[in-house]
């Protein structure tokens, strides 16, 4: 037994300045849920038997249990100088990070990471885990980011989503509106269009076509897809924003001057086997603030 908290805030820990930032950033999460924040560090023994200069296999795994702890207890002091009051376990496992973090989020509300561990080089800019559990995961995971590497992550600005009309947007946009109200701030609903390839379709709008009508009617349809959560969060500020051009690129632009950027895994034209959008997987590696990945189960349902 793990002592899983059902509907806890999970942040994964792994001993980098980065996991710390998204450690206290998922505290000020749970603050705002009202929710316990759990506080996770997964190690694995090495894959080959360790030198003898190493220890043991038993010392070894004692050695790695012993850093652990060190390293949760480090990330609840930081949490609760920030956050004090708030309901904070931590727990030490031995297993594989992504298949430990994944089943961490069938009791989770919320998987939060840091978006660079220890032992990354210097030009992989997010680890190959936090890819991994988004793409698996069974709630939102968000992977915190500042400006820069070493920044903290920004705590003012709007909330970005990406709609795009698909299921995924739809789960997208009911995190988002919650996590604005939450924030006391606006949300931007964020739509795209192309008429050049782009993920594997071609868009349904030729290059003849007038592009201020296509423009007018891309609007209409991302009006459509929001007028159900205006309703439903009357005393929200939703800004539409549609523009020509590439998802991500849009998103990382806008994304400049918010405090959370938050997207679907897949929208239109995803492929099955793909288990993560190109999208999704470029914003994780590459935004200037916190981004959340949600998948539609363990979603609210739609308005």
């Amino acid at each position: 037994m793990h002592g899983f908290t059902d509907g806890a805030v999970v942040a994964g820990i792994d001993g980098s300045s980065s996991a710390l930032r998204a450690a206290v950033w998922a505290g000020a999460e749970a603050v705002r849920r009202g929710r316990p924040l759990r506080l996770v560090q997964i190690y694995a023994l090495p894959p080959v038997k360790a030198p003898v200069a190493f220890g043991t296999h038993e010392q070894v795994r004692a050695g790695l249990a012993e850093r652990a702890e060190g390293w949760l207890a480090d990330a609840r002091a930081a949490v609760l100088a920030e956050h004090p009051g708030l309901d904070v376990t931590t727990a030490a496992r031995e297993w594989s990070p992504v298949t430990a973090l994944v089943q961490e989020s069938q009791h989770a509300e919320l998987v939060v990471l840091g978006s660079r561990g220890l032992g990354g080089f210097t030009g992989l800019l997010v680890g190959s885990t936090a890819v991994a559990v988004a793409a698996h995961a069974h709630c939102p995971i968000v992977v915190v980011r500042g400006r820069m590497p070493q920044d903290p992550p920004p705590v003012s600005g709007p909330v970005l989503v990406g709609a795009d009309g698909s299921p995924d947007s739809e789960a997208a946009l009911a995190f988002a509106c919650e996590e604005a109200r939450l924030r006391g701030t606006g949300l931007v609903a964020v739509h795209t269009w192309s008429d050049v390839l782009a993920d594997g379709m071609l868009r349904p709008h030729p290059l003849q076509e007038d592009s201020a009508e296509i423009a007018t009617a891309e609007r209409a349809k991302l009006a459509e897809q929001v007028v159900g959560w205006q309703q439903k969060y009357p005393d929200l500020s939703i800004e539409l924003r549609v523009m020509r051009g590439r998802p991500v690129r849009t998103l990382l632009e806008l994304g400049e001057q918010a405090q959370l950027i938050v997207v679907g895994c897949r929208g239109r034209g995803g492929f099955t086997g793909m288990l993560l959008g190109s999208t999704s997987q470029a914003l994780i590696a590459h935004s200037p603030c916190p981004v959340a990945v949600v998948r539609p189960q363990k979603v609210g349902g739609e308005p």
